[in-house]
């Protein structure tokens, strides 16, 4: 049998605590969580059923949402939740909607309110 090397690679500390909270319940390890995870995430990936594609239709607007099955909808629910959570992590939207001459309102760290004008100044609401 072949030997299976480890490689490192990084998570975000909010992954591996909600891993670590769902192992708990699962009797998992926070590494056996994110692996189980990924497995899961892959073969829901690389699904070319025609769930898959019509899941994939919806993300693209081809399809209305309401002709997805429960199922489908929880895969299109969990790819858009996803993607959310990139561009949220990623992103400066602030800069971006002001490029865009749109304002933004957000929580600073605070929990105060604030809204960002695209000349940059910020009003606390």
């Amino acid at each position: 049998m072949a030997e299976v090397v480890d490689k490192v690679t990084r998570f975000s500390s909010e992954l591996v605590d909600a891993a670590a909270t769902e192992g708990e319940r699962e009797h998992r390890s926070a590494r056996q969580q994110l692996e189980h995870w990924a497995r899961v995430g892959r073969e829901v990936s690389n699904q070319r059923q025609v769930a898959r594609r019509r899941v994939e239709a919806a993300l693209a607007g081809r399809l209305p949402l309401r002709a997805l099955s429960a199922e489908e909808g929880a895969v299109f629910n969990a790819e858009i939740a996803a993607t959310l959570e990139e561009s949220l992590a990623n992103g400066n939207h602030v800069a971006d909607r002001a490029v865009q001459g749109r304002a933004t309102v957000v929580l600073d760290e605070e929990g105060r309110v604030v809204k960002h004008l695209p000349d940059g100044t910020q009003i606390v609401l």
